[in-house]
């Protein structure tokens, strides 16, 4: 195997917080998707397309958070079991009200937000400006997502 060689001292202590940061983007991905497949109410359809654009989303995010670990010389996880020991993003329940479903993940990219700021914050002590673009442009995305969800409710 080559080394990377990329002028980062430690990009393995950047590859395991972005594993953690993919999963739980993973998980919020199923979960987002499942909220679509099943939601139902007054607002099921505002609610369907909303939710299937934030999934899109996150479809395309998880492959470019992976290529990141990946660049960093490290194989990224990529089983729903390697995933469910990484993640703190709760799976849903059955039967999820529409209200509770946009309150979960409004929730929730609230909390991707917050990693993002303990990984933004790694990423620039190692000086890893690659991650740092990466992890910012996530959390903006997260923040405008979680405020879109909130005044939903």
């Amino acid at each position: 195997m080559t080394t990377v060689n990329i002028g980062i001292d430690n990009p393995g202590i950047i590859a395991d917080a972005l594993s953690r940061y993919l999963a739980n983007s993973y998980s919020l991905y199923l979960k987002t998707q499942n909220f679509h497949w099943n939601v139902t109410g007054p607002n099921f359809q505002a609610l369907h397309t909303m939710f299937e654009e934030h999934y899109t989303e996150l479809a395309a995010a998880v492959d470019e958070i992976a290529e990141r670990i990946r660049a960093l010389g490290v194989k990224a996880p990529g089983s729903f079991s390697a995933f469910a020991k990484l993640a703190d993003i709760a799976e849903a329940g059955e039967n999820v009200a529409a209200s509770d479903m946009v309150a979960q993940l409004a929730s929730d990219h609230q909390t991707m937000s917050r990693m993002g700021r303990e990984l933004l914050a790694l990423a620039g002590k190692e000086s890893d400006e690659v991650t740092c673009g990466l992890i910012a442009a996530r959390m903006e995305i997260h923040e405008k997502t979680a405020w879109m969800l909130r005044s939903s409710l």
